[in-house]
């Protein structure tokens, strides 16, 4: 119960700030010193939502797991690195979705950036702080610098250019290995999506005309996206020879490098703001394209690779 309050505490005091720099939102002809009625909703909305989430995933997954004094793990070995992939794509969008809507509440640009863009490293910072208190697993510094990473990709680059012109991006295929362990890799389609990194990319797509300058060559939608994925795990250290009596075959477990064109839907043109809103909730997957594959000292290529 002691670990449960301190989160619920966490939570508080990581969206209390906002309350205080919701002051900027005070318009120069407006000498009253009333706030920004839009931000004050967003503030109660986020704080609601928060320690929801953080109190239910408490109570429905860590208050069934004995707890411990906290402690640290090294797990930087586990799926080969997946995992810290989805780190630091989870920080990176948590923080722009903070800093997107903190600006529609109209807290002005600079202000939105600092405090929004946090919102991955702290909501994730208080998830770490719950596997320290469990003596099933323990806080990981590999995952909390995967946090960092992707915190600072989307901060640095708002700040260097008022733009992601590198975003991160995430595809997936059904991949053979989940049959062999559904407990840690799921039997649905839906638990694999999140639990078979046998079946996960994780991509760094590059915004050809951003970087280059050269907009006259490149179309403003055109990526290079650079990919990395693993296969052949059955396990997250190494593959059991076994599970729960069953022997399991041998495979090798290696990782995968990729190339590929990708496209950045924030940058097609429309209209419909409708339309708008929906490229920008699907822009972090990676659209199946052709790709060239580096892994086992091998190169070969997909016509269509998801």
């Amino acid at each position: 119960m002691r670990a449960y309050l301190v989160f619920i505490f966490l939570t508080i005091f990581i969206l209390q700030p906002h309350r205080i720099v919701a002051q900027d939102t005070i318009t120069a002809k407006n000498s009253q010193s009333a706030c920004n009625p839009k931000l004050n909703w967003l503030i109660a909305s986020e704080s609601v939502v928060g320690a929801t989430c953080l109190t239910g995933l408490y109570s429905l997954w860590y208050s069934k797991y004995p707890r411990s004094s906290f402690h640290l793990i090294n797990d930087n070995k586990e799926w080969r690195g997946m995992d810290k992939f989805g780190h630091t794509m989870t920080s990176y969008y948590m923080g722009k979705l903070g800093y997107e809507s903190l600006k529609w509440g109209g807290l002005n640009q600079r202000k939105a950036l600092w405090y929004g863009g946090f919102y991955g490293f702290a909501y994730l910072g208080c998830v770490e702080f719950f596997d320290g208190l469990s003596k099933e697993w323990g806080a990981s510094p590999g995952d909390i610098a995967a946090n960092t990473l992707g915190t600072a990709l989307f901060i640095g680059q708002q700040l260097a250019w008022n733009d992601q012109k590198i975003i991160l991006k995430w595809s997936f295929h059904l991949s053979d290995m989940a049959q062999y362990n559904h407990d840690q890799m799921g039997q649905s389609v839906a638990e694999r999506m999140l639990k078979d990194y046998n079946g996960q990319t994780y991509w760094l797509s590059v915004n050809l005309a951003g970087i280059s300058n050269y907009e006259r060559i490149f179309p403003p939608w055109l990526n290079l996206a650079f990919g990395y994925g693993a296969d052949g795990m059955t396990g997250a250290n190494s593959n059991p020879d076994e599970i729960n009596g069953n022997p399991l075959p041998y495979f090798k477990r290696y990782s995968q490098f990729y190339i590929s064109p990708d496209i950045d839907l924030s940058h097609i043109r429309t209209r419909s703001k409708t339309l708008r809103l929906v490229l920008n909730a699907v822009g972090f997957i990676k659209i199946p394209m052709p790709a060239l594959e580096w892994s086992q000292n091998k190169l070969k290529g997909h016509l269509l690779y998801f």
